[in-house]
């Protein structure tokens, strides 16, 4: 089994300045995150939106990176850690980044990892124990307790909103506290929205990848 992925090249049809992931969330699709493309506005980077490997068991044509078992409350993960279904997306994705150097040219160092809601927390999940430029959260929580013990973890960007009624913001800033004790570099950031990626989440997207792959040309 491999993920499946959108890929958007540079619009200035020029070598990629760094490569972005994207990862949707619970029920949605790479098609979901796949048409902020436009909204973006990294014209210099390349693109990739890949689709979780499992069928959503509600929503027609949606996917998902897990299953969420009854109990779940978004703060209590140590049951949660042994699912099957997630050790095989961490491994299919952990699989896809790794690789994503010999296919596209660009280096791990110049490659961000983001996702929004379950997306957000495969991206902490996998992203955190690889050698990336840097992390996106959005709306998003640690579904599992961090495990990877490493001198030096990449810069995050963690976006939550004060109204998300499917995320808490106290698991938002429950994962800051453990994300900043494990001694990552946080930048957190809470907006007046629910759980969405409104165009002032972009703007913070933008200005996240900017700063940390500045354009070389």
């Amino acid at each position: 089994m491999t993920l499946q992925v959108i890929t958007v090249p540079p619009a200035t049809g020029e070598p990629p300045q760094g490569l972005i992931v994207i990862l949707h969330g619970w029920g949605a699709s790479a098609q979901d995150v796949f048409s902020l493309a436009p909204f973006i506005g990294l014209p210099d980077y390349q693109l990739v939106f890949p689709d979780a490997p499992f069928a959503h068991p509600y929503a027609a044509g949606g996917r998902m990176w897990y299953d969420f078992p009854g109990n779940f409350n978004f703060q209590s993960t140590p049951a949660f850690a042994s699912r099957d279904d997630l050790s095989t997306s961490r491994q299919l994705l952990t699989d896809l980044i790794k690789a994503l150097p010999e296919t596209t040219g660009v280096p791990l160092s110049r490659t961000i990892l983001g996702g929004f809601s379950q997306g957000a927390a495969m991206t902490l999940d996998v992203g955190l124990g690889l050698p990336l430029a840097g992390l996106m959260v959005l709306s998003g929580y640690l579904h599992a307790p961090i495990a990877h013990q490493q001198a030096a973890f990449p810069p995050t960007l963690m976006v939550h909103g004060r109204q998300d009624l499917v995320v808490p913001l106290s698991a938002a800033q429950q994962s800051l506290r453990n994300l900043q004790a494990l001694g990552v570099s946080v930048r957190y950031q809470e907006f007046d929205m629910g759980h969405e990626i409104q165009p002032l989440v972009l703007k913070q997207v933008q200005s996240f990848v900017e700063e940390l792959l500045p354009n070389n040309n």
